[in-house]
């Protein structure tokens, strides 16, 4: 006995917000700003929460938001709509520039532990010249913090205590040890990097 299965093609009908990212897409492709400026407004917010969630800092994640973006407009020939959605392909753009964030955080804070244990800078001519300079900038952009942002970091890093422990210490809510942290380690890389900008431009 026979029987006669009918095999039919169903395919999920494409949605208004599928059709409307694949527009931004070309558009991307095509170099067309008003695109970009679209894409920027759609995946934004998503980009800028993933970054906040995982460096745990505004600063930071909007910086890293810049980042993908910039760094999606100048690769956008890397683009391969084949291989996924755009979406897709920003976050995956997010996630490495979140690693290099955290990556940058690291030598930051392996610089203050440097220098936290040889203030003295006793080794003379060990470095490289531009560590020696990251150090001299550092210590100099300590010094001027305000002073509840520098105890806070002094003890994160020369005690190595948790923001729990900071605020047990203190008796700072530990919001305000959060706050304290995020702003001094943002002024810390803005002091460096201006301090790197006004010698390169001697």
């Amino acid at each position: 006995m026979t029987s006669n299965t009918r095999h039919t093609d169903v395919r999920s009908p494409v949605t208004p917000e599928a059709r409307y990212e694949d527009e931004l897409a070309r558009g991307l492709l095509a170099a067309d700003e008003n695109a970009f400026a679209a894409v920027y407004r759609h995946w934004g917010s998503l980009v800028h929460t993933l970054a906040t969630r995982s460096l745990g800092d505004t600063y930071e994640a909007e910086d890293v938001t810049q980042q993908v973006f910039l760094g999606a407009w100048r690769g956008r020939e890397g683009y391969r709509p084949e291989k996924g959605p755009l979406g897709s392909w920003l976050v995956g753009i997010t996630r490495r520039k979140i690693v290099d964030a955290l990556a940058a955080r690291t030598r930051r804070l392996t610089l203050i532990d440097t220098v936290a244990h040889d203030p003295d800078e006793r080794r003379h001519g060990a470095g490289e010249p531009d560590e020696v300079l990251d150090r001299v900038l550092l210590v100099d952009v300590l010094s001027r913090l305000p002073r509840s942002q520098r105890e806070v970091l002094c003890l994160a890093f020369y005690e190595d205590l948790t923001q729990v422990q900071i605020a047990e210490r203190t008796g700072m809510p530990l919001g305000t040890v959060k706050s304290h942290t995020r702003r001094g380690l943002h002024r810390l890389r803005e002091g460096i990097e201006r301090g790197r900008a006004g010698v390169d431009a001697a």
